[in-house]
């Protein structure tokens, strides 16, 4: 029973279609109550024959017939064609449910879940919960057929009776000895399934970067490595289930010749007639097919409810709990920042940011330097909400960003990293992901501020160009200008710039820095970098150290009063000479 409480909140994806799975359901129950008859028909065709009653005979076979072509064959592949058509919808309503909670884990779940294993959540798991509800009416149809056709055994013969419970009760000891075997390697493959996903993702993603640094072999080695755990794996899940169908097959084998053999004394002795045992011929096999059914159905519902659970977790916030919003939106925005009082450690880790207060006001270019592991990535972090405080507040405006709507706080804030991520489409859907209403005029007004628009219109496709995954057919700072457009597509009163320069040659260095002061005028634009040549005509430089502001000001005051300044330009400096 608390493995049947994992299905629970699968319900509201049936739902939908219950009047369909109930008119399905039954029908299979229809014919699997219509079949029980059949050997009765043959046994009494058969007696009727030997007694030469043709026409009792005829009768009866004009009976089977009709359950032959109606019920067995019309009636059960209407029954199999609802059951499909319920089963595809709701594959894809779990497979888009699951994307969208994928969607709304919060971002920090990544660092932990990988891709891999997400993916296989939203696209294999799915499936297999929703192609296991026609096996479970067919098989319950089956039990249904087997429970009247038994008390027609019972009826007749309670020792025939006795020797199927029996057998029964040896399959069902069976059951419970594999089955735990069963879901515990269900769930070794899913994880090395998991890590084969990864692998593969990563090593596409990454094909430029694989290729530059010659790390294919290596590569090739680790997948060898998982693809022989899957294997062995797999091979341990086969030598479970033919030792568990071998111990099947013999209890059959031997339910089989017990029950024949059985109704040959007690025909011998007049004890059952011959309708009985002609029937009987047919029936044994009903209970056969139903060890078989079991079988099949135990070894998909371990599959099924590995996978349930695996769905469940993103389903039920299992994995982690949703971020959560406020209805606040602000009217008239300036774009002023205030971290207040904010402590913030990250999981597993020390404290880094320690009492921590800022202002950062709008149309001013504002930088942020320190030292690396002082924290300052973590604050735009904390601004988009990537993380939220342990202790403190930080307002946008005088409101403080929790009461923020996700809709509204997506829009305002913008993040230029060193690396963007750009969709694999072309340029002018990447636009349209951002509004879908945007027009080309207003996407070149946007690229032509980022300086891109000269580029983009000298290839042979322009705006319709595909941008390839992970934008590989564009340069580093082409990405970042491209990253900047989308920024002011979406009309975001804050940009911040995360080590947009750290890794562009001076030509595309001198492009980011014409964009962010065209920006300045109408946004808050704050920008960390190490390479504090790119910042040093900021209006305002804050300096962090130990978690704290210590310092501000710009750059020829800082020079001159902070050390901790001077020490980090006298080494980029020096640097800089070597190079």
């Amino acid at each position: 029973m608390k493995n049947l409480k994992e299905f629970i909140p699968l319900w509201k994806f049936i739902k939908e279609d219950k009047g369909k799975v109930i008119i399905a359901s039954l029908i299979v129950f229809i014919v699997g109550f219509a079949n029980t008859f059949i050997g009765y028909l043959n046994g009494r065709v058969v007696e009727a024959i030997t007694k030469l009653q043709v026409k009792e005979s005829l009768m009866y076979l004009l009976i089977y017939l009709f359950l032959e072509l109606f019920v067995m064959g019309f009636l059960s592949l209407k029954g199999w064609s609802i059951f499909k058509n319920v089963e595809n919808k709701i594959s894809r309503r779990l497979s888009f449910n699951t994307y969208k909670k994928a969607l709304d884990i919060p971002a920090y779940g990544y660092e932990k879940t990988s891709s891999g294993e997400i993916i296989n959540r939203v696209t294999n798991d799915t499936d297999t919960l929703s192609f296991s509800i026609s096996s479970l009416i067919n098989m319950l149809s089956s039990i249904l057929g087997a429970v009247v056709i038994f008390i027609y055994v019972i009826y007749n013969s309670y020792i025939i009776g006795l020797e199927i419970v029996i057998f029964i009760f040896l399959i069902y000891l069976v059951i419970k000895k594999y089955n735990p075997i069963l879901t515990q390697t269900h769930k070794d493959r899913k994880k090395n399934h998991d890590k084969f996903s990864s692998l593969v993702n990563e090593s596409i993603r990454g094909i430029r970067e694989i290729k530059t640094l010659g790390v294919k072999d290596n590569l090739i080695s680790n997948i060898k490595e998982i693809i022989v755990d899957i294997l062995n794996v797999s091979n341990k899940e086969i030598d479970i289930s033919k030792r568990y169908r071998l111990i099947s097959k013999v209890i059959r084998s031997f339910l089989e010749v017990s029950v024949f053999a059985t109704c040959v004394i007690l025909l011998y002795y007049g004890r059952i007639n011959l309708t009985f045992f002609i029937a009987m011929t047919y029936y044994i096999y009903t209970f056969m097919y139903l060890i078989d059914d079991i079988n099949d159905f135990t070894e998909m519902y371990q599959k099924t409810l590995v996978s349930v659970s695996r769905v469940n977790e993103i389903l039920e916030n299992k994995l982690y709990k949703d971020e959560k919003y406020g209805n606040e939106t602000i009217k008239d925005i300036k774009g002023k920042i205030i971290f207040e009082h904010v402590n913030f450690g990250y999981p597993n880790e020390g404290k880094l940011l320690n009492d921590f207060n800022i202002e950062l006001c709008p149309n001013k270019k504002i930088a942020i330097v320190g030292a690396s592991g002082q924290g300052k990535s973590t604050i735009f972090n904390l601004i988009t909400r990537i993380f939220d405080p342990d202790e403190g507040n930080i307002y946008i405006d005088g409101y403080n960003i929790k009461d923020l709507s996700e809709k509204e706080l997506r829009k305002q804030v913008s993040i230029i990293r060193q690396d963007p991520f750009i969709f694999n489409r072309s340029i002018i859907d990447n636009f349209k992901l951002i509004n879908n209403k945007i027009t080309l005029e207003e996407i070149r007004k946007y690229t032509k501020m980022s300086y891109l628009d000269d580029y983009i219109m000298s290839l042979p496709k322009k705006y319709n160009t595909i941008i390839g995954e992970g934008g590989v057919n564009l340069s580093g700072g082409q990405k970042q200008r491209l990253s900047i457009a989308r920024s002011l597509a979406k009309k975001s009163k804050i940009i911040l710039f995360d080590e947009a320069t750290s890794a562009l040659d001076n030509g595309s260095q001198q492009y980011i820095k014409k964009s962010i002061d065209n920006l300045i005028k109408d946004h808050t634009v704050v920008i960390i970098a190490h390479r504090l040549s790119t910042i040093i005509d900021s209006d305002i430089i804050f300096v962090i150290d130990d978690g704290k502001v210590v310092d501000k000001g710009k750059h020829k005051d800082l020079l001159k009063k902070c050390s901790i300044y001077r020490k980090l330009y006298e080494t980029e400096s020096l640097n800089s000479e070597m190079s």
